[in-house]
């Protein structure tokens, strides 16, 4: 077996001896590249932003921005990183850094390279387009309807919706973003991509162990219940950083090959647990509209190139969105341990306050979503900002409409109990109902759950939304219907 290590910028530099609670951050800082900072040691802020080379769909490689304060450093055994001093020098400025200079991108510049790993990310998106760069600052043509969010040179800014910056503003950062053409002829990091991922191998190290296979995986956490189970650490780099939590073996499972199939069939849509969410958009081109709407809203680019369902899932949360688009959907779960595999409906998995069905030595192999899906789907998310926050209330639909009549109804919540949950009074209240009178369904789902008060919102708040989410999601829906 290898010693463990990581290629930075085009060197390898050893692991040995690294605890398995050092995140990439402070291990990048500790060898002197102080580009990425921490801000917030959660994921929200982007100052940590690197790159990492990781599976692509259109080509073999696809440059991806991570939180390199969430990502313990020993999971990039193998890998190859990125980071701001990586980009360019002085001397030879990246394209994305040098849009950043002269558009006046950068006051204090704590942000900044994280900002740029983040537009380097976007920059190399194979299928960003050709455009050519338009220069924003001093133009006089009316720009379009979304020119805040998607610029003439396919330059998406959700690609930056994990990136805060708190002095420069971010009219500037945009018009750098949207002047950037596309990368030239032999830029070595765009030819990189042409190449394979470096293949996943074998880490063990006293605290930190990424298997081989599934059943290496398996039989160590039948040995080890005290282990800590991580796919992109989202979570987990959260009690590490903020809570100071040490786990006794933290096992890493995001590139395990079992865990990282998606098959979309005529019965069943499967999705392997240790796909990221950014890779399940991208891979089911579609196939599932639900996700559509619900994952653009999740987190951010950042976190969702890390985040799993089978973490997302796993963790328990009643917050979790993924949970109530899923609940809607009828989705079931794949368990597997050592003695083998089992299948449970996702109603039935939690069992109360970040607690499961899952036992011991139990992992979630995939997420299986039935085939037909139903025909009008939708999901609401009630939060204080618009992207990059904890859901105060999240609603995901799933109705079969036939003849201006609800055929069958699943309603998934998130937000208002200890766990996530179907709103079953409500489903009850609306089979059978024409569509579009949801006034007294409305009713019975702001009666649903147990919603608390707390910081972010008031039971009263949330039993208002409620009722409101149904409400706005026949009055959008019922001409899409009639039609």
């Amino acid at each position: 077996m290898q010693s463990p290590s990581v290629t930075v910028n085009g060197q390898a530099a050893p692991l040995d001896g690294v605890p398995a609670h050092t995140t990439a951050l402070d291990w990048l800082r500790s060898r002197g590249l102080v580009g990425a900072k921490e801000g917030c040691a959660e994921g929200e802020c982007g100052a940590c932003s690197v790159l990492v080379a990781r599976p692509g769909t259109t080509t073999p490689t696809r440059w991806t921005a991570l939180n390199a304060c969430l990502v313990p450093v020993l999971a990039l055994d193998g890998q190859e990183v990125v980071t701001a001093e990586g980009l360019g020098t002085p001397a030879d400025l990246h394209p994305v850094q040098r849009e950043m200079a002269v558009r006046g991108g950068s006051q204090c510049g704590y942000c900044t390279p994280g900002f740029v790993c983040s537009m380097a990310a976007e920059f190399y998106r194979p299928d960003r387009g050709s455009a050519a760069p338009v220069d924003v600052v001093g133009s006089t043509e009316h720009p379009p309807e979304d020119a805040h969010e998607h610029g003439p040179n396919g330059f998406d800014l959700h690609a930056l919706s994990g990136n805060l910056c708190r002095c420069t503003g971010y009219r500037p950062i945009r018009d750098a973003a949207y002047a950037l053409d596309t990368p030239a002829d032999g830029d070595p990091l765009a030819a990189r991509q042409q190449q394979p991922v470096p293949a996943a191998r074998e880490t063990r190290t006293p605290a930190f162990v990424r298997p081989a296979d599934l059943p290496a995986a398996l039989q160590l956490l039948g040995e080890r219940p005290d282990a800590v189970v991580v796919a992109g650490s989202t979570d987990w780099g959260v009690e590490v950083n903020l809570r100071g939590v040490r786990a006794p073996l933290v096992v890493a499972i995001d590139r395990l090959p079992e865990l990282r199939g998606l098959t979309v069939g005529p019965d069943v849509v499967e999705i392997g647990a240790a796909v990221t969410l950014s890779e399940i958009a991208l891979r089911l081109d579609g196939a599932v509209p639900l996700l559509d709407l619900l994952l653009p809203q999740f987190a951010s680019v950042l976190i969702r190139n890390g985040a799993t369902l089978g973490g997302n899932l796993g963790t328990g949360s009643p917050i979790g969105d993924t949970a109530p688009g899923l609940l809607a959907l009828g989705a079931s779960l794949v368990l597997v341990s050592a003695e083998g595999e089992r299948e449970v409906p996702l109603a039935d998995y939690f069992t109360g306050y970040r607690r499961s069905v899952r036992t011991a030595g139990e992992l979630i192999r995939a997420v299986r979503i039935p085939q037909p899906q139903p025909g009008l789907v939708g999901f609401t998310k009630i939060a204080k900002r618009r992207f990059d926050d904890i859901s105060s209330v999240a609603v995901a639909f799933g109705l079969d409409v036939v003849d201006g009549v609800v055929a069958s109804a699943r309603i998934g919540l998130g937000g208002v109990a200890a766990t996530p949950i179907r709103a079953l009074a409500t489903e009850q209240a609306l089979v059978g109902r024409p569509w579009g009178d949801v006034a007294a369904a409305a009713d019975v789902l702001g009666a649903e759950g147990t919603p608390l008060d707390d910081h972010r919102a008031s039971a009263a708040y949330r039993r208002a939304m409620l009722r409101q989410a149904l409400v706005k999601f026949a009055t959008e829906n019922t001409l899409e219907v009639a039609r």
